[in-house]
């Protein structure tokens, strides 16, 4: 079935898959969903399951860095009085169930022209899956059509991570610069018409929700800018595309949309400021959210041609008939748009994956 058919939606996979490799994720999605999908993700498998978690080595190695005193003395990370008490769900960086670790602060007496930050491992492991992603193309168990797509956290995702709020305007430009190699490493790695580079934008939406610390005035049009930034980035040959992200650490967001209004409008703002196309946006569903008051602003979305709508509404908890509920819910106010979950399904149990793929498959 063609990705465009009326009958079967279009999928995308937004980025971790929860499977033991690149390779196992290629040989499973691509004849499950390969047909209908145009981009397919190596699954962030291994260290990058836990997202930005696993960077915490580039400062703790740096000689400019150090332990934040307060967080060391109070057991771990102290949170926004907006984010509430989180714990980890597991990863391959932190245990089950332990408090996030202490940030990260510039040590006294560090100027800013002397901070560097070390790689961070993004070329490396595209171009490792993208090796493994042509060769099983040429063998037909990838579809010939599919673009080879890497997901990247953005700058703002880092520093909310690991370094305490006071050095984020410090320090932003210095990631910000090592990201953007990285990004240019992988373009030049990769075959233009193969690629497709998606930003996860999550503490962007916190901070416009008001949930996440904003080192900025006007925050909305900080996010903005900064999004832009990103997307800019990403040459005009290699599709873009913008995850608008919830969380998912411990089977929850750190905030339940009231509705699409909020991403509706980020979308809206970012495009005015884009140089380039945007091939799809990507919005989250709640899996109790079949009401009409979560989908109607998607009236108000400004697609252009090129921009394809991606709604997370698939969910292992219901499965096809919780997901066709939400479908038939969402064409009321949004038009050609293709189904996604509503995040990446690294961190969920693995037993749990094959159903949600299934039900991927199945609407």
């Amino acid at each position: 079935m063609k990705p465009n058919s009326p009958f079967l939606r279009e999928v995308l996979l937004v980025g971790s898959v929860g499977l033991k490799d690149s390779e196992e994720v290629f040989r499973t999605v691509g004849p499950l969903l390969g047909a209908r999908m145009k981009r397919i993700p190596d699954g962030e498998t291994g260290q990058r399951t836990s997202w930005v978690s696993r960077l915490r080595f580039v400062l703790e190695s740096n000689p400019s860095f150090e332990d934040d005193p307060q967080e060391v003395a109070a057991g771990g990370r102290i949170t926004h009085p907006t984010e509430g008490t989180r714990t980890w769900e597991g990863s391959g960086v932190i245990a089950r169930g332990a408090p996030p670790p202490p940030r990260l602060r510039l040590k006294a007496g560090v100027r800013p022209e002397d901070i560097g930050v070390g790689r961070l491992g993004y070329p490396e492991a595209a171009i490792e899956s993208y090796r493994s992603f042509c060769a099983l193309r040429d063998q037909g168990i990838v579809p010939g059509h599919l673009r080879f797509q890497v997901s990247l956290p953005t700058t703002a995702a880092f520093l909310n991570a690991h370094l305490v709020y006071g050095h984020h305007a410090t320090v932003e430009p210095v990631y910000r610069g090592r990201l953007f190699r990285e990004v240019d490493e992988i373009c030049e790695a990769i075959r233009h018409e193969d690629l497709a580079i998606q930003w996860d934008v999550s503490t962007e939406m916190g901070q416009w929700e008001g949930v996440r610390h904003a080192h900025f005035p006007d925050v909305k049009a900080g996010v903005i800018e900064r999004l832009a930034v990103h997307c800019n980035r990403v040459p005009r040959d290699v599709e873009l595309g913008v995850h608008l992200c919830y969380g998912s650490y411990g089977g929850r967001h750190w905030k339940e949309p009231e509705s699409t209004a909020n991403m509706v409008e980020v979308h809206n703002r970012l495009i005015e400021g884009l140089d380039r196309p945007l091939a799809y946006i990507h919005m989250p569903v709640p899996k109790g959210r079949k009401d009409e008051a979560y989908f109607a602003p998607l009236r108000g979305l400004k697609l252009r041609r090129e921009t394809k709508l991606f709604l997370g509404l698939v969910h292992d908890s219901d499965g096809v008939e919780g997901t066709r509920a939400r479908i038939a819910v969402a064409a009321k106010y949004a038009g050609d748009f293709g189904i996604a979950a509503e995040c990446g399904f690294g961190r969920r149990p693995p037993q749990t994956i094959p159903d949600l793929l299934r039900a991927h498959s199945e609407v």
